[in-house]
């Protein structure tokens, strides 16, 4: 309503920007990632079996698990469960869970959901004798994924926005200049941070102005 440019790092809803006409954001949206890691198990890892672990609480989890499971089963893959398997933010326990995920022996679990249960999940599943790969999406990063789950999470797949390991000279001079400041290695979180602010600085060199409308004009016109 008041018309001031609005920039997110790190909403991937797809209808975030739908609520108004001064909304962008930085990162991929929830339909692309959905797709992404859709196409990654049936092509890259040849599986066709699958089960999606939800997090019932979660509006994030939610769309990410319908764009992934829409496009899965669009190219030939199969869900071998009728029944929705769902858990809770903040569950410790997830064993019941893990027994029908053990009974329906799927080629991989996707879990669209974050690190602190995403991480006791693999880590309870593996006890159980589970060994199917775990596949899920951005909001898996975080290094505490890996205090929680520790060697369990090996053999798992994610999509993310960035990589710190990337080759690319723009993406490891970021990595020395953040390493340098802040003495450990940058997440997404600060590389879409990062990329924001550079978005809306060239966007208003660009629109020669500091006036809303204008900065959102070159905003929306951004290519590359």
């Amino acid at each position: 309503e008041a018309k001031i440019p609005f920039i997110t790092p790190t909403a991937t809803n797809a209808k975030v920007t739908m609520v108004g006409d001064y909304i962008t954001r930085a990162c991929f949206t929830d339909d692309f990632q959905g797709v992404v890691m859709a196409k990654f198990a049936v092509e890259t890892l040849k599986k066709t079996k699958g089960l999606v672990l939800v997090e019932n609480t979660s509006d994030y989890s939610k769309g990410l698990a319908k764009s992934f499971t829409d496009q899965f089963v669009k190219i030939g893959g199969k869900i071998v469960s009728t029944e929705e398997l769902t858990y809770a933010a903040k569950d410790t326990d997830f064993q019941s869970l893990l027994r029908k995920v053990k009974r329906a022996n799927p080629d991989f679990i996707f879990i669209p959901g974050y690190y602190v249960e995403v991480g006791l999940i693999i880590k309870q599943a593996r006890a159980l004798g589970i060994t199917a790969p775990f596949l899920g999406g951005d909001g898996w990063d975080s290094p505490k994924l890996f205090e929680i789950a520790g060697e369990a999470v090996k053999g798992s797949y994610i999509s993310n926005h960035f990589a710190p390991d990337d080759k690319s000279p723009v993406v490891q001079n970021f990595v020395k200049e953040y390493e340098k400041a802040y003495g450990s290695k940058p997440g997404s979180f600060a590389a879409l941070g990062y990329d924001s602010l550079g978005i809306v600085v060239d966007a208003m060199k660009r629109a020669k102005s500091t006036k809303p409308e204008d900065i959102r004009a070159a905003l929306v016109a951004t290519k590359g």
